[in-house]
């Protein structure tokens, strides 16, 4: 973990993966927590990647996010690559105070495709819960399995980039037009109450997704984005 100079007036935390990526057997667990009246971001070195699995057991990857009152957490990674033969699961928690403010994105590449790579052979399981005390305010989870190139072609017509941001805050509604705005018709933004907005993208490839997903970034950061994003 790193903590890098910048201009705003969030602490910036980075962290890095000296495994390089994960794969079938790895197991991580991370906690963060923003205490009382802090502003934190929390962010990636780099893409993670997700590599061929030599075993059964898929490799996980287990994160908790505490906000306490008054304070405020952006969880900005950049993308997880999921490679052919990957098995891959991944199980995210956050707990929210009652006026605590979240802005939390997962970016997530199937494949290579500036080389051509094709998923034909993929488990991946991913699951997000958001909750305000006892009060589920997004819950959201994704299972695929086999030949992903091909059900993303018959689904999503073709799409292999995909994210998945929400954004809770007093002044949710406010965003909602502005983010509207920003996107193509391969995205869609919606309020899951007044203060809870949700904003799925797909795109053709990476480089396309972060058009869109930077801007609608920068619209919902009350600071620049990590540095890390523009490398």
């Amino acid at each position: 973990m790193v903590f890098p100079r910048h201009a705003g007036r969030a602490l910036q935390a980075v962290t890095v993966n000296t495994a390089g990526g994960v794969t079938g057997g790895d197991r991580f667990d991370a906690q963060f927590a923003a205490g009382l009246g802090t502003d934190l971001t929390v962010t990636t070195q780099a893409a993670e990647r997700a590599y061929r699995a030599n075993s059964d057991t898929p490799g996980t990857v287990t994160t908790r996010l505490a906000v306490d009152a008054g304070a405020r957490l952006s969880w900005l990674p950049q993308e997880t690559i999921l490679f052919d033969g990957a098995a891959f699961s991944r199980r995210m928690t956050v707990d929210l105070a009652p006026d605590a403010q979240l802005l939390f994105v997962e970016p997530l590449v199937f494949g290579r495709t500036a080389g051509g790579e094709v998923l034909e052979q993929v488990r991946f399981h991913d699951t997000v819960t958001i909750r305000r005390g006892d009060t589920p305010l997004f819950c959201d989870a994704v299972g695929l399995a086999g030949d992903v190139s091909a059900q993303m072609h018959r689904r999503a017509g073709g799409a292999v980039a995909l994210a998945s941001v929400v954004y809770v805050a007093p002044y949710a509604e406010a965003t909602l037009a502005d983010v509207r705005a920003l996107l193509p018709p391969t995205a869609g933004a919606s309020l899951m109450a007044d203060d809870v907005l949700h904003v799925r993208l797909l795109a053709q490839d990476s480089f396309e997704l972060r058009k869109t997903l930077i801007p609608v970034l920068e619209r919902l950061s009350t600071d620049p984005l990590p540095r890390v994003w523009r490398i």
